[in-house]
């Protein structure tokens, strides 16, 4: 038996209307379309966000971490040379 003969796909559209009713679904079309336009909206904005970030980098110094966002010189390493005991 083929699962989309027209008859199953009758009895599947007659399940689906005693489920939501004519209302419902007359509804479903706009509802859906709202939805996908606000989700790429939102995908479009966050994009723009990211690239503004990008162009304008950190605004201020690294409460946390402030060596790490400041860029000072290391001090230069300290070679000690300790005296080789003599066996």
């Amino acid at each position: 038996m083929d699962l989309f003969a027209p008859r199953h796909l009758l009895i599947i559209l007659l399940i689906v209307v005693l489920v939501f009713g004519v209302k419902k679904l007359k509804t479903i079309g706009p509802d859906l379309g709202a939805a996908v336009r606000g989700f790429k909206k939102a995908m479009h904005d966050g994009e723009t966000e990211e690239q503004a970030k990008q162009i304008q980098g950190p605004a201020s110094k690294d409460a946390e971490f402030p060596e790490v966002a400041v860029s000072k010189p290391a001090p230069p390493p300290v070679n000690e040379q300790k005296a080789a005991p003599h066996a």
